[in-house]
């Protein structure tokens, strides 16, 4: 019998953390934190992580596992993921997969492998080189003549990926994002998607909002600290939103009234970007939080949608 999960899905700011919170309380269950950020130890406030007390004794699983400067992989999700999964699923409860990054979510629901070694090492090695002599951005430029979109979607400090990107592309002829189209569902689950949304207006300020908090809570020293503890900004946390706009500010590149206008700026793009990746899905079922009075109205609906689903009426 395929396992079943409750997957809460939507752009940052709209509530998916209160909400998988609630549903979590409801229906007997533990969450999944699928939030590529999330995963770093002391960076908190840039991350809109829950804090124990917003968790309200629910427990969360994939928050606060390794450190800033550790490697993780969309792999290592899905491995560590699908053994909690395991367990919850052992153990009676409901896994609720909650968060914002679309290709974690994807790791889990869709039969990716990635344990299929597609390397060349020596072209490794060469654009490795590259980019220490000619600089990121230069190996970068390749990666914008093979798969531009790509190549907008990650940035050219983050060499590791960039240089992967390229290395796919000549061992197999496909971009990474050619493989997506060719994803099936897997046989180990049944999903009920539960996709959030706001009128945009709403939307918006919530993530302006969001961002006077974190700066009100003190996102600033937060990141001042994560550098003085010795942690570089090279690293590919720091090019999470919340991070790389704060750096710039402690760089003397721009004020802080400037850092906020442009972390408000990105987050509402990074939204709009992961309502593309979450609208391609078929079998997702969307709820516009802007038309239930409450959070519990939301959640009740929620909640008659996923029990009809599964027939548990």
């Amino acid at each position: 019998m395929k396992k079943k999960l409750l997957i809460i899905v939507g752009p940052t700011a709209v509530g998916k953390t209160d909400t998988g919170i609630i549903l979590a309380d409801r229906l007997d269950g533990e969450i999944i934190s699928a939030d590529s950020m999330q995963i770093y130890k002391h960076m908190n406030i840039g991350t809109a992580k829950p804090s124990l007390e917003e968790r309200q004794g629910i427990m969360h699983h994939m928050i606060d596992i390794i450190d800033p400067d550790e490697d993780f992989s969309v792999a290592e999700f899905q491995r560590l993921a699908r053994d909690v999964i395991d367990d919850l699923v052992l153990n009676q409860k409901l896994p609720i997969i909650v968060g914002g990054t679309g290709l974690y979510v994807s790791s889990l629901i869709y039969d990716m492998d990635f344990t299929k070694s597609i390397s060349n090492r020596q072209l490794r090695k060469e654009l490795q080189d590259e980019a220490e002599s000619m600089g990121n951005e230069y190996v970068h430029n390749k990666l914008k003549k093979i798969d531009p979109d790509l190549a907008s979607r990650i940035h050219p400090n983050n060499v590791r990926r960039v240089i992967r990107a390229i290395e796919v592309y000549y061992e197999t002829g496909d971009t990474i994002g050619d493989f997506s189209k060719d994803i099936v569902p897997s046989d180990e689950y049944e999903p009920f998607l539960a996709g959030l949304t706001r009128n945009r207006k709403e939307l918006y300020d919530r993530i302006n909002k969001r961002v006077d908090i974190m700066i009100e809570q003190g996102l600033i020293e937060e990141v001042r600290n994560l550098l003085n503890s010795g942690y570089s900004e090279d690293l590919v946390s720091f090019k999470g939103l919340g991070y790389k706009e704060i750096v710039g500010y402690l760089k003397g590149e721009y004020d802080p009234d400037e850092a906020v206008r442009i972390l408000k700026r990105n987050t509402r793009r990074y939204a709009k970007r992961q309502l593309t990746w979450f609208r391609r899905y078929s079998n997702i079922n969307w709820y516009n939080v802007s038309d239930y009075q409450t959070d519990e109205n939301l959640v009740e609906h929620i909640i008659k949608d996923f029990k009809g689903y599964f027939n548990l009426l």
